[in-house]
């Protein structure tokens, strides 16, 4: 700890002891730090906040929503972009000067460190812009600050406003063009399927329609089999009752048997007949078979035989005429379906091409078609979005701070700057002589030097001076100490300048 001691002792002796030296490289260290502060150009600083609301009951209640917060937090990452930056160059005196490419992207790339816009809330963004331009004097630098902040607002309201509605009429015509293109893609579409259906009526629809008509055509004739046999039973039943039941039933009289039943028939085919019923009629035919039957039953009659038609013959008779008919229209009906049938696998069969053909003009069909309803569905949501931001517009713009006018530079701190240059200046002086005392091989204390030679030192000389040396050395330290004063007051009077200055710009 005392070599410690001693060495700060030795270099504040060294110090002392050259303090004109010190003196002198802490004015020049100073004059020329100073010159480079002043030097530094002085930026001024303005600030903006901007409020946004979003609300808007419409849009929710119809479910077609505006530009929203998405489009707010897009618009604050693009304001500060290389294009709307060069639009405040532009309109600003920052722009005064350019005049090739090159300049312009400088201009831009040094704009772009200057400007910030930071969202401090949901709604609410901050625009500061610092300006601090060699060229420009103070007062021109604050005012331009001030223009570059509120020049960055009017962009912020027409890239949310103005450009908003702009964005949807242009999609609006983009989407028009669109549909006039698919309306004629799907017009030819369906002129091609409709002059393949008209050659290919079996296969309207595709190959997909073909094999669901193939599976309709199975599922009836699976109905119809079923109808079938359950009629055929239905007569079988019918035909066994008839076997066990006697046509006639025997009585006295002329009235009875077969000549009876014989004259009866003939009556209901005269009754028939007189309806409009032909031959060819199943009720007719089977009345015509039992009346011939009857009339070889009478013919073999004798002469006294006599009895009456049964009514539960005739009646299962006219049933079994129904049963019949209905069989033979299944049976008719199965045939039909089942030429059909062969037809659709005989052409699903023998022409793969055309089937082919018919499933991809059916897809394009289908493609298109869908395209189109949903670009129609795009634009008229498009349409009405676009009304309701013309007439019920919810975003609402509002400025809460306009952009400052500074009134003080915000850098560099001059001020910090003029003592801090003074500091390093005497630092630099105090740094310089102590160098001075390391190279001269002098020895400030008795005990640095017996610690350097390593033998004992017996004692010290003090330096004596005479009278007329004292007064030399009383006036020498009287300069000194006016030149530390000047030293002191120049650095005051650069910072009552610097206050003076900024008085002015206020």
């Amino acid at each position: 700890m005392n070599e410690v001691f001693e060495e700060l002792q030795a270099a504040l002796h060294s110090a002392w002891h050259r303090r004109w030296l010190v003196l002198g490289v802490a004015w020049g260290v100073c004059i020329l730090g100073w010159l480079a502060v002043a030097m530094i150009p002085n930026t001024y600083e303005s600030k903006a906040r901007v409020f946004v609301q979003l609300d808007d009951v419409l849009s929710q209640q119809i479910g077609i929503a505006n530009a929203g917060k998405g489009e707010i937090e897009r618009v604050r990452k693009t304001l500060a972009s290389s294009v709307n930056l060069e639009k405040v160059v532009r309109s600003t005196r920052l722009g005064t000067d350019v005049t090739t490419p090159s300049q312009m992207e400088r201009t831009v790339a040094s704009l772009a460190e200057s400007v910030k816009v930071v969202s401090t809330e949901d709604n609410l963004f901050e625009i500061t812009a610092q300006i601090g331009k060699s060229s420009l004097s103070d007062a021109q630098n604050a005012a331009l600050a001030q223009d570059v902040v509120q020049k960055m607002i009017d962009i912020f309201r027409e890239e949310n406003i103005a450009g908003s509605r702009g964005e949807v009429a242009e999609t609006i015509v983009f989407l028009d063009q669109q549909l006039e293109d698919r309306k004629r893609e799907l017009e030819a579409a369906e002129q091609r399927r409709l002059a393949f259906e008209a050659q290919h009526p079996e296969l309207i629809g595709g190959t997909a329609t073909l094999s669901t008509r193939l599976q309709q055509l199975r599922s009836e004739m699976r109905g119809v089999d079923a109808d079938l046999a359950a009629a055929q039973s239905a007569l079988a039943a019918v035909n066994g009752q008839i076997a066990g039941t006697p046509r006639t039933v025997v009585t006295a009289g002329e009235a009875g048997g077969a000549r009876g039943a014989l004259m009866q028939a003939r009556s209901q085919l005269a009754a028939m007949q007189a309806r409009g019923l032909t031959g060819n009629h199943p009720d007719v035919a089977a009345l015509q078979r039992q009346i011939d039957l009857l009339a070889k039953q009478a013919a073999n009659e004798g002469p006294n035989a006599s009895g009456t038609v049964n009514p539960a013959y005739s009646s299962l008779v006219a049933i079994r005429a129904e049963r019949d008919a209905n069989v033979q229209a299944l049976m008719a009906r199965k045939a039909a379906l089942q030429a059909d049938l062969s037809g659709m696998m005989a052409s699903q069969a023998d022409e793969p091409a055309v089937a082919a053909e018919a499933n991809r003009i059916s897809r394009d069909y289908e493609v298109l078609k869908t395209k189109y309803d949903e670009l129609l569905q795009d634009r008229e949501e498009m349409r009405l979005r676009g009304q309701v931001e013309s007439e019920r517009s919810s975003f609402s713009f509002e400025v809460i701070d306009p952009p400052s006018t500074p009134r003080a530079p915000a850098a560099p701190n001059r001020p910090i700057l003029l003592i801090g240059v003074l500091i390093v200046g005497i630092g630099a002086g105090v740094g310089a002589a102590f160098a001075f005392s390391q190279i001269r091989s002098t020895f400030a204390t008795g005990s640095k030097l017996e610690r350097s030679l390593g033998l004992p030192v017996i004692g010290t000389i003090s330096h004596a001076m005479t009278d007329a040396r004292r007064a030399i050395a009383r006036k020498r330290m009287r300069m000194f100490a006016a030149g530390c004063a000047s030293l002191g007051g120049v650095c005051v009077l650069l910072l009552a300048a610097e206050f003076v200055q900024r008085g002015m710009v206020g």
